[in-house]
């Protein structure tokens, strides 16, 4: 139960920079009355915005600070939960926000919206809407809960049965069923791979039964051809090294035969020109008797001995010719043979080049094929590893399929558990049967008030509304006066509940000017005695404008303004 002590509060929207203070507990009546502007509704936004950081009627946040101080304003409420003690502080310029359990700051590193969510989940465990319904009813601001949505009908009912924890349960088993979803996702793609892994090998160690020998030999026989090869390319190198080696040796026999035969040539040409020089002095002294340079007679002997001479040197010199032209024709034979010799030793060493390459080409698939026969020859060796591996597929294949049935188990537990979790599940069920005690408490303080109407709620928060002189009728067809009747008999009727289920169970009720308008002289007498004699676990708040109300109450607080601060005066 939560039990409100009391509230103070100080440059909070027309209250001046002193204090203004109210016990929650010294009285079970109070009757808070002023005029217009006085402050008497104060109290109820102070309440909510240090419980809630919001006022009770539709003020925005900065127009709750005092306009005359600008600053300080701050609002402190004292109350317990079962066997501890607990303060909040809340303030503007400076911005302040403080719990204090048993005297000890709560969470002094957390920041506001945590500590919001702790007092409001942890501490009172209600919030604003839910808080209202119970604690407060109020005539300008205040939505009753029969104009409420649907859904938040719902919300204030199971904040009173308790069962919020159901929706919270229901979250985390939708995150739990999304997670499990995921990790099935993945789990089917491991099952997909393991058994597209197990096929692979399943072929592979079939290629290995089937093919394995079979590529041995093949491979064995391509190596035997390609070494007959390399053994033939061999031979005919060998044959071809020796023809080399014998042409060299012949072609050592006319080595030199090209620089004889210029030597021979250069002897050819000196003789050519001694023979042209010999014929031209011939001729000189057949064709003349007389010197044609000094025009002097040739001696006849001289002349005689000198053609002779030059007859006898040119016969010389045409034998000595032949034999030279005999000569160079032997060494240009010589010469041709020399290149001859050459060009069958570079077409043999080509050939042997060629054979060289083949051979490596050839030795360099032998290894090949090899190393591939060894590879083979290894696997078929290591033939039970292959099948230990895929024994080990298979094993994570199975243990897959089992992690995916349970996962898909607990996807149904959760799927039923989400099932029961839901709006229609077992909170129905829970509020289904706390209805009949709802509806009667609300049809009993109707006709506490005079008020003789049938009025239900079904499972979805609708009224029923059947009267001796109507049928049906609905919360809308009635007059103010009688709405407020309604609302009245379900506040109460929440409290009930609340003290029942001792859920969000308070001390505290506060009614804003329910008799100034809606309930005439009867409802109002009714309304008191109800207050008095019925609801005697509360310290019960009236705000009204009517000052002869006074001897109804135990206790008569007055707001007035003084000096334009608002003050609580008696």
């Amino acid at each position: 139960m939560i039990t409100f002590k009391k509230i103070k509060w100080k440059n909070f929207l027309s209250t001046g920079n002193n204090w203004t203070e109210i016990d929650f507990q010294q009285y079970n009546t109070n009757l808070i009355i002023g005029t217009n502007g006085a402050g008497k509704s104060t109290m109820l936004d102070a309440l909510t915005f240090a419980l809630f950081n919001k006022p009770f009627r539709k003020i925005n946040k900065g127009q709750l600070i005092n306009t005359s101080n600008e600053r300080e304003c701050m609002v402190e409420i004292n109350f317990s939960v079962n066997s501890r003690d607990y303060i909040v502080r809340r303030g503007i310029k400076p911005n302040i926000f403080d719990i204090e359990v048993n005297g000890t700051l709560l969470h002094k590193e957390a920041d506001d919206r945590t500590n919001q969510k702790i007092l409001e989940e942890t501490i009172l465990k209600v919030n604003y809407k839910s808080f209202t319904q119970i604690v407060i009813l109020g005539s300008s601001t205040f939505v009753p809960f029969m104009q409420l949505s649907g859904v938040n009908r719902r919300d204030v009912i199971e904040d009173l049965l308790d069962i919020r924890i159901f929706s919270a349960m229901n979250h985390l088993i939708k995150d739990k069923i999304r997670l499990q979803k995921e990790q099935v996702r993945s789990l089917d793609l491991k099952k997909d791979n393991l058994k597209d892994k197990m096929s692979m090998q399943k072929n592979f160690i079939k290629e290995l039964d089937e093919q394995g020998k079979s590529s041995i030999q093949t491979n064995r026989d391509k190596i035997k051809v390609l070494s007959i090869e390399v053994d033939t390319h061999i031979e005919h190198n060998e044959l071809k090294e020796s023809n080399v080696a014998d042409l060299i040796e012949k072609q050592e026999e006319v080595t030199g035969a090209s620089e004889k035969l210029k030597k021979l040539n250069n002897l050819k040409g000196k003789i050519t020109q001694k023979v042209s020089t010999i014929t031209k002095e011939h001729k000189f002294f057949t064709d003349n008797t007389v010197c044609p340079t000094c025009t002097q007679d040739i001696e006849e002997e001289f002349r005689v001995n000198r053609i002779a001479d030059v007859q006898d040197k040119a016969k010389e010199l045409k034998k000595g010719f032949k034999d030279l032209e005999e000569t160079i024709k032997l060494e240009s034979e010589r010469e041709r043979h020399f290149t001859q010799l050459s060009e069958e030793i570079t077409k043999l060493n080509h050939d042997i080049s060629q054979n060289n390459t083949r051979i490596s080409l050839n030795q360099r698939q032998i290894r090949d094929l090899e190393k591939e026969v060894q590879g083979i020859t290894e696997r078929i060796k290591n033939r039970n590893t292959e099948h230990e591996k895929l024994a080990e597929f298979k094993t994570n294949l199975q243990k897959t399929i089992e992690d995916l049935s349970s996962r898909r188990e607990e996807i149904t537990h959760y799927d039923f558990a989400y099932s029961l979790l839901k709006d229609d599940g077992v909170k129905t069920k829970i509020i289904k049967k706390y209805l009949p005690f709802i509806n009667q408490q609300v049809n009993r303080y109707l006709q506490l008030m005079d008020f003789y109407i049938n009025f239900t709620l079904d499972e979805e928060f609708n009224e029923t509304v059947k009267s001796p002189i109507h049928e049906d009728f609905s919360y809308s067809s009635f007059s103010e006066g009688e709405k407020m009747r309604i609302d009245l008999a379900l506040l109460f009727t929440w409290r009930e509940v609340a003290r029942v289920k001792n859920s969000v169970n308070t001390n505290l009720l506060i009614m804003d000017e329910v008799f100034d308008s809606s309930l005439d002289g009867f409802g109002t007498e009714e309304f008191l005695k109800i207050i008095r004699f019925v609801i005697k676990d509360a310290n019960i708040f009236v705000i009204s404008h009517k000052s002869d109300l006074h001897d109804k109450f135990d206790n008569v607080v007055k707001f007035d303004k003084i000096k334009g601060f608002s003050r609580m005066v008696s």
